[in-house]
């Protein structure tokens, strides 16, 4: 699922939480947010640079050096800096649970709502934006919506926001009806 549901660490809120802080400052908390979604994908997309991150045998100093000759001159002062923190305080390895756990802070601050949706079949651009429309106006948030493809479900579908579950799927409305039904017939 899209929505970040997994447990996000304090020390990461805290880390994303300052950054965003620094960000909003300067006025840039999505470039800043932009920034560290690649810095994450780079870490994804490469497991031998996480594990040179997350690596305790590599001295401050050795990956300092490191991250100058990568990101010095390419990101900005602001996320240069916040790396080099990061790297003092040993927490480079955490760099993706923290940029998760900024895509969260920064999105709570712009009003906007993660959405799973769970539909049998693929639906159109106008649907999956009526279905966008309706959670949106529903919870008064702007929600961003991530579609799922399940044909166990049958028809309608499966809403999941943050922790809450709509379930509207007629396989679950075919069940409810079989659980009358055994509950109702003579005994």
């Amino acid at each position: 699922m899209a929505n970040k549901s997994h447990h996000i660490s304090l020390y990461a809120l805290a880390y994303a939480q300052s950054l965003l802080d620094l960000a909003n400052d300067s006025k840039q908390p999505e470039p800043i947010g932009g920034e560290l979604r690649d810095i994450r994908q780079i870490v994804i997309e490469n497991p031998v640079f996480g594990a040179f991150l997350s690596d305790p045998g590599i001295s401050e100093t050795e990956r300092g050096e490191v991250l100058k000759k990568l990101f010095e001159g390419k990101a900005s002062p602001l996320m240069f800096n916040f790396l080099r923190v990061l790297n003092a305080k040993g927490r480079l390895r955490s760099i993706v649970e923290i940029a998760d756990a900024y895509d969260h802070l920064l999105d709570e601050q712009m009003g906007k709502v993660e959405v799973d949706v769970t539909v049998p079949q693929k639906l159109t651009s106008p649907q999956l934006e009526e279905v966008r429309q309706r959670v949106s106006a529903a919870l008064k948030k702007d929600a961003v919506v991530h579609q799922y493809v399940d044909p166990n479900i049958i028809g309608g579908l499966l809403i999941r926001v943050q922790d809450k579950l709509i379930d509207a799927s007629v396989k679950t409305q075919l069940a409810m009806m079989r659980q009358q039904l055994l509950a109702s017939a003579p005994r």
